[in-house]
């Protein structure tokens, strides 16, 4: 596993998790080791939610701020720790858990709008006994930090 290049191990570890298009808001995974993972993702603007959030001047809701820092310091970065750990059947393990998002404290700083392609860097706090608590950062690409948080959440057998 290790041994891969970064992009071949992305798409590994984007099909592993459980979330899927058009519910999945990671592109690409671009750097990945045991203290962090930082992913991007491109904001479509047809995506269905900015229809309704707001009229006439739409914004990206903090809940899928929220949402993409958590696919991304919590799934993604679990995914990879999973199968750091289990080397002997690590898709098996992996397909036979789900992830729940467990608790949260973000803060928004700025409006993430349309059309913007953010970072999303993700380190981790701990992973222990299937749990993982991180720290996420959004970044827009001028780099102005958009939305913070911490995040826990764990992998629970199907």
């Amino acid at each position: 596993m290790a041994s891969q290049d970064i992009a071949t191990l992305s798409k590994h570890v984007i099909n592993l998790m459980p979330q899927k298009k058009p519910f999945l808001f990671i592109d690409r995974i671009t750097a990945i080791d045991n203290e962090g993972i930082t992913a991007e993702y491109y904001f479509d603007p047809k995506l269905d939610f900015y229809s309704g959030h707001f009229p006439g001047h739409p914004v990206t809701p903090g809940v899928i701020l929220i949402e993409a820092m958590a696919q991304t310091a919590v799934v993604a970065h679990g995914v990879w720790h999973m199968l750091m750990e289990n080397e002997k059947n690590p898709e098996g393990v992996i397909g036979a858990t789900t992830s729940l998002f467990t608790e949260t404290q973000a803060e928004f700083l700025k409006t993430v709008p349309p059309g913007s392609k953010v970072k999303i860097i993700g380190k981790k706090e701990y992973f222990r006994r299937g749990k993982i608590k991180a720290n996420a950062t959004v970044i827009l690409e001028n780099g102005t930090i958009a939305a913070t948080a911490t995040l826990c959440g764990m992998g629970v057998k199907l």
